[in-house]
């Protein structure tokens, strides 16, 4: 659809104001395309403007707009969005730069190294789009929902997390950034330090500071987060939450070793804390991971976790339905944020949910996944020790979707990444997965966003124009 938009913009000059465009058919006819492609071109034409629709009579060239009398003065805007409300000027934007970068979409022919969702090729779009006409025509699909989630809803992800989750302490949210949002709002004040891990998703350090709260890093290795360093972050700074990923952390790949799983929860305890599991990619594990330790929620009868579970990332971006599982006073925080927010995750989307996990496409797709994923993750693993040795790749996970490499020292991040677009690669720079100063500079390389292990070899040997651009020793002097 991109290529027929720029075409038919390029031909606006052929046409006055207000005359009229060819037909759908001369234009499918002409371009060789669907009548559907036709018609969303036609109409992202018109929603910038430049073409206007009529039932029946077909598309035109919009006419001008008249110009506006007066421009408005918006400056006012910088001092009232600033303001705290006590008289004194504090900053209060949102960065939101590390997240837009896995979800914007690259320019057409620019191989998506930068993605954090499955390619379509990778999605079951067959399944979804079944299981939603399956659901569309339960009785009550459309009417309201209970506003904790339907009990069925609940039901499964209490036993996807075990141990003594049961449904009365799930809540079905809205995805994982929504009930992680909930969560950070139910457990911190504004102002409140909050412990991360370091490096860590940059979507989550967003929304600790758009609610007003200090992000503390912790470092994890390979083993997942360090418990000396933990019990040492929480003395110092007095937080009683810590967000983490045990498994298949977000950008390193690492899985909280066993010997440390108590220990985490052990000193959250003794620090009167919370410990917040956003469980993201328990179903993108490789066909070579071997069994998964369970949650850290079904290893915790106390309620010192509150658990996140979406099925967002094995799915679709827009199969936005996730978990919320907590124990005691705290479940009935949340829920009430919860409801206040957004009253409840909309029916149909929650039975089609059920009808997509209960369906035997399910765990077929889970299968079909596992082993692409490790097709991939061996190809680019493969392609980057060959050709791009000096990029070091510390940890190769068996879940999740990307890898984390370190660059040489001297490297310039931005420079790096800027020559990697160049060359026609998008990838994600390391800085916005730490909440202070990194230690190094470092990229991610996702693999599940592309179209195979041909776009990934070919990403690679894109990569190795950028190398010779922007790494120190290639400079010339």
């Amino acid at each position: 659809m991109g290529e027929l938009v720029e075409q038919l913009r390029r031909e606006f000059d052929r046409y006055s104001p207000g005359g009229k465009l060819p037909s759908s058919r001369a234009l499918v006819e002409r371009f060789r395309v669907s009548p559907v492609t036709v018609s969303r071109a036609l109409a992202h034409l018109a929603a910038e403007g430049l073409v206007v629709t009529r039932p029946g009579a077909g598309a035109f060239r919009a006419r001008p707009s008249r110009a506006a009398t007066a421009v408005g003065d918006t400056s006012w805007q910088e001092v009232s969005l600033s303001a705290d409300g006590t008289g004194d000027l504090v900053p209060r934007s949102v960065d939101a730069s590390g997240v837009t970068v896995s979800l914007s979409a690259p320019p057409p022919g620019v191989i998506e190294f930068n993605g954090g969702y499955l390619h379509p090729s990778l999605q079951p779009e067959r399944a979804m789009a079944a299981a939603l006409a399956r659901a569309g025509r339960r009785p009550g699909a459309w009417g309201r929902p209970p506003m904790e989630g339907l009990p069925e809803l609940r039901e499964w992800f209490a036993r996807t997390v075990g141990g003594p989750v049961t449904a009365a302490e799930v809540l079905v949210s809205g995805g994982g950034q929504a009930s992680l949002t909930t969560a950070l709002r139910a457990l911190a004040p504004p102002g409140a330090p909050v412990l991360v891990e370091s490096p860590t998703y940059p979507g989550m350090l967003a929304i600790a500071r758009s609610a007003g709260l200090r992000p503390v890093p912790v470092p994890v290795d390979p083993d997942g987060v360090r418990p000396k360093l933990l019990a040492d972050a929480f003395r110092a700074s007095g937080a009683r939450v810590f967000v983490c990923q045990p498994l298949f952390q977000n950008p390193t790949g690492a899985v909280l070793a066993a010997d440390r799983r108590a220990q985490v929860l052990r000193i959250a305890r003794d620090a009167g804390a919370f410990v917040v599991e956003d469980d993201f990619v328990r179903r993108l594990a490789h066909e070579d991971a071997g069994p998964l330790p369970r949650p850290l929620a079904a290893e915790d009868p106390d309620g010192v976790v509150v658990h996140v579970g979406s099925l967002t990332k094995a799915t679709s971006p827009s199969f936005r339905v996730s978990a919320l599982v907590a124990r005691g006073p705290v479940l009935e925080r949340l829920r009430a944020i919860q409801v206040v927010d957004s009253f409840f995750v909309p029916r149909p989307l929650q039975e089609a949910a059920l009808e997509l996990v209960g369906s035997p496409a399910w765990p077929r797709h889970l299968r079909s996944v596992a082993a692409e994923l490790r097709a991939r993750r061996d190809a680019m693993t493969a392609a980057l020790r060959l050709s791009l040795p000096r990029l070091a790749l510390p940890h190769i996970p068996s879940g999740g979707y990307h890898l984390w490499l370190r660059l040489p020292d001297g490297t310039d991040e931005a420079a790096f990444t800027a020559a990697a677009l160049r060359a026609g690669v998008a990838l994600a720079p390391g800085r916005p997965y730490f909440s202070a100063e990194p230690p190094a500079a470092h990229v991610r390389l996702s693999f599940a966003a592309v179209a195979g292990t041909a776009e990934i070899a070919e990403g690679v040997r894109r990569l190795e124009t950028a190398c010779e651009e922007a790494l120190p020793a290639n400079r010339s002097t």
